[in-house]
């Protein structure tokens, strides 16, 4: 990577992502995909470019990723946090902007785990009196 590159982790559940962003044609790659092949829905497709659109930046940058761990939806927002840091590092005037919209904040939700005599976090087996 080139000395223009920029880098950001985003984490969302059990995903990570890992992102560089370089001066360019506003090409983006996800595990040497475009993001249109790797995601397929549209809701996460526009959850990926949301930093972006929101800073005005979508065709500036080429930005190569790296995700892995957990479903689609997580590794989307882990893409869109790494997003989001990876143009912070670059600007720091963006950071009032990208804060206000949730796009630094890491989502700390994630699952519960399960409990021993549980059939779950919560469920419990059939209690039976007699």
């Amino acid at each position: 990577m080139s000395e223009t590159a920029f880098y950001g982790t985003g984490k969302r559940k059990s995903s990570v992502a890992r992102v560089w962003m370089n001066t360019g044609s506003g090409k983006i790659l996800i595990n040497g995909r475009s993001t249109e092949e790797y995601f397929k829905i549209k809701r996460l497709i526009h959850m990926v470019h949301e930093p972006l659109e929101l800073t005005g930046m979508l065709s500036n940058f080429s930005i190569n990723i790296n995700v892995q761990g957990g479903g689609l939806a997580g590794q989307a927002g882990a893409v869109r946090h790494g997003i989001a840091k990876a143009l912070l590092n670059m600007d720091k005037g963006l950071r009032l902007k990208l804060k206000k919209a949730g796009f630094l904040t890491r989502d700390p939700r994630a699952k519960e785990r399960k409990k021993y005599g549980q059939r779950g976090a919560r469920a419990r087996y059939q209690f039976s009196k007699r």
